[in-house]
């Protein structure tokens, strides 16, 4: 869960009908949709790299599938919601509110739990817990967090990286919710994809042999929806938060403080991709001016962030935004990287892999999939972004959508009937949404 997501992307995507449905990936999610059930997959990091079982899968049955990306908590925001970060306030994994003085520091502190960061949008299982509808999640980041005075029907917390049986085991929990009656929707987070691009890269073999289980686990998840009679009844969405790209700490890091005096800054948040600084007021245009000189970087001012990146009008984005060049890494010293433990037991092994970078980057892209009873068969549409895929999940879990950003005409090709599903939102389903947040891969050819 490291990293920034505040780019927005696209998604080229091909919907297929599956019967059979195999998976791996990087930083993807997945949501399966019953009519009357919906369930979400969602996993952190995916691009190119999906196994032979899932390609064969895709082309043998059906499903969609699609390359959108950035990075996590705000395209993981901006999925559910259907809202551009500078409107669900998610701008990143860390953030500061100069008002409060305030952090937010993903998986780190307790203030990351306020309200004050996750009131920005209404994500869709506030929407149908509202509509006294069942919502049951895992190890989803966010779920145990009161947003909007809602929270979900059930939350099993997000501690550390699922393992591989937390994964398959939440995978069966949300299933037979379904077959019993007592959710309509389930949203699975699952990491170590993601977890293991960061540690060894995109392309490394610790990566592809986590695919591969991730793939054992869609695998079986498809035997358990035949076994308990829904293949008939339940759409299944795959979708990632965000690509992944080789980083080299050799001789790509961007250290800060060679280019000006950090007692000069009150704060500075994240490191990698983007980072967030706030000057001393005095001293900002002294800073920028030393930094728009350093290579491989841009450095704005707050008016001056591209349009493109629908985040500059954030209540949380700092005075200056510096975003390197793919496969820079910008931090205050060498020895602020964020190094991990590699069994030494100590904090010193280098990253090889990161997200965050400029969303137009084919390698920061993601990627959606998905297949069931309301999808087309065998059909590869336009690209879609991130902020589109809103609008597929309620129509399959047959809520209204709220006012976003997302594009009905964009991802209605991918359905059967969209005469019957379009004003869609009149349906009476239920939804079922399993997330596996960071699964799919980034190499998605390269198996």
């Amino acid at each position: 869960m490291v990293g920034n997501s505040q780019l927005v992307s696209w998604w080229p995507v091909l919907c297929v009908r599956a019967q059979y449905y195999s998976s791996e990936a990087c930083d993807v999610s997945i949501c399966v949709t019953i009519p009357p059930e919906t369930a979400m997959l969602s996993h952190g990091h995916c691009c190119p790299g999906f196994p032979m079982a899932l390609r064969r899968a895709l082309k043998d049955a059906g499903g969609t599938w699609g390359r959108h990306g950035a990075g996590q908590g705000a395209v993981g925001a901006a999925c559910t919601s259907g809202r551009h970060c500078e409107v669900h306030q998610m701008i990143g994994n860390y953030m500061w509110d100069p008002k409060t003085n305030v952090s937010f520091d993903i998986g780190v502190n307790k203030e990351s739990l306020l309200p004050l960061w996750w009131n920005g949008s209404e994500p869709l299982w506030v929407t149908m817990t509202k509509e006294k509808k069942n919502v049951f999640m895992y190890y989803w980041p966010g779920c145990e967090v009161e947003i909007l005075g809602v929270r979900p029907s059930y939350c099993r917390e997000y501690f550390s990286v699922p393992t591989d049986k937390n994964f398959a085991d939440a995978i069966s929990d949300a299933l037979e919710s379904f077959r019993n009656g007592s959710a309509e929707m389930a949203a699975v987070y699952y990491e170590r994809i993601d977890v293991e691009g960061h540690h060894y890269g995109p392309s490394s073999e610790q990566r592809k042999s986590a695919l591969k289980e991730v793939d054992k686990a869609l695998s079986n998840m498809i035997t358990q929806i035949k076994s308990k009679g829904l293949q008939n009844d339940v759409n299944v969405l795959l979708f990632s938060d965000h690509g992944m790209t080789d980083i080299s700490w050799t001789d790509k890091v961007i250290e800060l403080k060679n280019y000006i005096n950090m007692s000069d800054t009150i704060q500075m948040k994240d490191r990698g991709p983007v980072v967030s600084l706030w000057p001393v007021p005095e001293k900002h245009t002294e800073i920028y001016q030393k930094l728009k000189v350093v290579e491989h970087m841009d450095v704005y001012n707050i008016q001056d962030i591209p349009e493109r990146f629908f985040y500059k009008k954030g209540k949380f984005v700092s005075p200056l935004t510096l975003v390197a060049e793919k496969g820079w890494f910008i931090a205050e010293s060498r020895d602020k990287l964020p190094f991990w433990e590699n069994g030494t037991g100590k904090r010193e092994a280098w990253q090889n892999g990161w997200h965050g970078y400029d969303n137009e980057l084919m390698e920061m892209r993601g990627i959606f999939l998905a297949y069931g009873p309301d999808f087309r068969s065998n059909y590869r549409a336009p690209p879609i972004r991130s902020v589109d895929v809103y609008n597929i999940m309620c129509t399959l879990a047959g809520v209204q959508p709220l006012p976003n950003n997302g594009s009905w005409d964009r991802v209605e090709c991918m359905l059967r009937n969209t005469a019957a599903l379009a004003p869609l939102h009149q349906r009476s389903s239920c939804a079922l949404a399993l997330a596996l947040l960071s699964l799919l891969a980034q190499q998605i050819w390269s198996l």
